[in-house]
């Protein structure tokens, strides 16, 4: 059974029957998980065991896992820092940074890989214009030039534990202070100062092969009444035409509030997305509204499609727990990764961002 369009969720740490037979539905080609589907590392590694066993090819098992207040797995994995630690020391030394950003995206996609998990959301590439507070420290720098750096150097650690990456929150978060998780925000800078400055970070990583983006939920007026992740013009014209992206289209949360222009109804939110050229859908937090929307889409996913989600399946034969922890080289990195997250300081980091 070939991979299906939507991207679901799960309620807890272990499959229920109804979420076995959702996960079996054609239309259905990932699982995100969240803080609430953590135990241990044991417990991971066996949910996600039995996710890829339902099915093949095995689905798409994701996760927002970027560092700081966005780190779902936290008990046995390494406290990896706020990206904006790493512009931090960008500003007094670059190499040493570009260095850090490889280790930490080794250090946070190798341990992924050996719970089992295929992908995750990361790097943040929004620039900090200072306004933003839920994209705030999740930013590696408000210079182009350094998100740029910082995430290249990220995803190519990613790719060193066999990880694609996904830029986000395509063409920029930073520049509106509204959070879209509960608002609809708008910019209203003309493209051209888009072009110049947010839109550089992702124009470098497609350019180094980056597999994955995730839009915003943001109208950005001057260029489309739509929000980026809703509309043909950013998605087709932009990403894919201007900037040659050829991998997957993710849309972010369609239970967000700023999804909401798309539609009162999760159908109608999902049709525009793809529509818009979205590849696939994330249905998440609203398990009833997924359970209808797999029953009633009438989405044929395309070839070109399977083969952009295809990419996203983490690299076979990672390293396992306990070869992690017998690699000396990669403890090295843990600790360096877990004293630029100041690990002894659990009360700076606050709740995730983006949890229900």
């Amino acid at each position: 059974m070939p991979l299906g369009p939507v991207c679901v969720d799960l309620a807890g740490t272990e499959l229920t029957d109804a979420e076995r037979q959702r996960l079996l539905h054609p239309q259905v080609g990932g699982v995100i998980l969240f803080s609430r589907n953590f135990r241990s590392v044991a417990q991971l590694c066996a949910l996600t065991r039995e996710i890829h066993q339902l099915r093949s090819p095995r689905l798409i098992i994701a996760v927002d896992h970027e560092g700081g207040r966005v780190q779902r797995f936290r008990d046995g994995f390494t406290r990896l820092p706020p990206m904006a630690e790493l512009g931090k020391l960008w500003n007094d030394d670059r190499a040493a940074a570009r260095a850090l950003a490889a280790r930490t995206g080794w250090v946070l996609a190798a341990e992924l890989r050996a719970s089992g998990v295929d992908f995750s959301f990361a790097p943040v590439l929004d620039l900090d214009y200072g306004v933003s507070t839920v994209i705030g420290n999740r930013a590696f720098h408000a210079h182009p030039h350094a998100v740029s750096e910082l995430g290249q150097y990220l995803m190519q650690g990613m790719r060193q534990a066999g990880m694609n990456a996904c830029g986000k929150h395509f063409p920029g978060h930073g520049h509106v202070v509204l959070d879209s998780h509960h608002a609809l925000p708008v910019d209203d800078r003309p493209l051209s100062e888009i072009h110049g400055a947010d839109l550089q970070p992702f124009r470098r990583l497609i350019e180094h092969g980056l597999a994955a983006v995730m839009p915003a939920h943001v109208i950005y007026a001057k260029v489309d009444e739509r929000p980026a992740g809703f509309s043909p013009r950013w998605l087709q014209d932009i990403l894919r035409g201007q900037l040659g992206f050829q991998g997957a289209i993710i849309s972010d949360a369609l239970d967000m509030a700023g999804a909401a222009f798309a539609g009162n109804t999760i159908e109608e939110r999902a049709k525009a997305a793809f529509e818009a050229g979205c590849d696939l859908v994330l249905a998440t937090n609203r398990p009833e509204e997924a359970e209808r929307l797999l029953q009633r889409l009438d989405w044929q996913i395309s070839p070109v499609s399977l083969s952009r989600l295809a990419r996203l399946h983490g690299e076979p034969n990672p390293l396992q727990w306990d070869d992690l922890v017998h690699d000396l080289d990669f403890q090295s990195a843990r600790r360096e990764v877990a004293a630029l997250a100041g690990e002894g300081d659990i009360s700076r980091w606050g709740p995730d961002v983006g949890e229900a």
